[in-house]
């Protein structure tokens, strides 16, 4: 790929802008943390909405950007060396943008690795078992008579919130002291609790230390135009 035009997706949704950043997206959890990062960092970029709803992600052209048709994804047109790079996986995403501003990954190697693992802590456990909890508690809840996927899950969302809870005992943010990009992948996967209507099974108000953490980052500025980055109606 030695231009942005070269690829398959900018030909199906060509850019307005062709020297931005390129994000192809929806605001589910992984989506709104890519949007937050890009409204944070104050990198210049273009959204473009790939509807889960319609299946936009399993077209030949997105697949091209993301064999693994997940959202989101982005090409950036000034990658490294200049050329285009495109990219997904929200968490390399999140540290390729981090990396690019400058911002929100500390230069320390000791609070860089916290930071960084505390990512990782949302990529493998928070986010995947949050989201098996949504699906079973509400997605599939009339497609299955047996309780042990739902309840397995459920107990495994609520481990994983008591972690969180106790580690942000005393802390506005889950490492460095600071918010990064491991707080931008987080709060979205608590704040998607309230869609799948999971507060009460799930405990949510005995979590004094996550319900305030999530008041705090869900309200920034630029958390509240993320939620909605691709416009859903756009």
């Amino acid at each position: 790929m030695t231009a942005l035009t070269d690829h398959p997706i900018t030909k199906l949704r060509p850019p307005q802008h062709p020297d931005r950043i390129q994000l192809y997206s929806f605001p589910t959890p992984n989506g709104i943390k890519v949007s937050a990062m890009l409204e944070e960092s104050g990198l210049p970029y273009e959204a473009h909405k790939i509807s889960i709803m319609d299946d936009d992600q399993m077209t030949p052209e997105f697949l091209a950007l993301n064999p693994n048709n997940k959202i989101p994804a982005i090409i950036d047109p000034d990658g490294p060396g200049g050329a285009p790079l495109p990219l997904f996986e929200s968490g390399a995403i999140l540290v390729y943008l981090a990396e690019k501003s400058g911002k929100f990954l500390p230069a320390d190697p000791a609070a860089r690795y916290e930071t960084l693992q505390w990512l990782m802590f949302q990529m493998g456990g928070l986010g995947p078992m949050m989201g098996q909890f949504g699906h079973f508690y509400k997605m599939a809840a009339d497609k299955t008579s047996d309780d042990y996927a739902k309840d397995r899950y459920t107990n495994e969302a609520k481990r994983l919130l008591g972690v969180l809870d106790a580690h942000l005992g005393g802390r506005d943010y889950v490492a460095a002291g600071e918010y990064t990009i491991a707080d931008m992948a987080i709060w979205p996967w608590i704040k998607v609790i309230g869609f799948y209507g999971g507060e009460e099974v799930l405990g949510l108000d005995g979590f004094a230390n996550v319900t305030r953490y999530l008041d705090m980052q869900s309200s920034r500025p630029a958390s509240r135009k993320a939620v909605n980055i691709p416009a859903r109606d756009g």
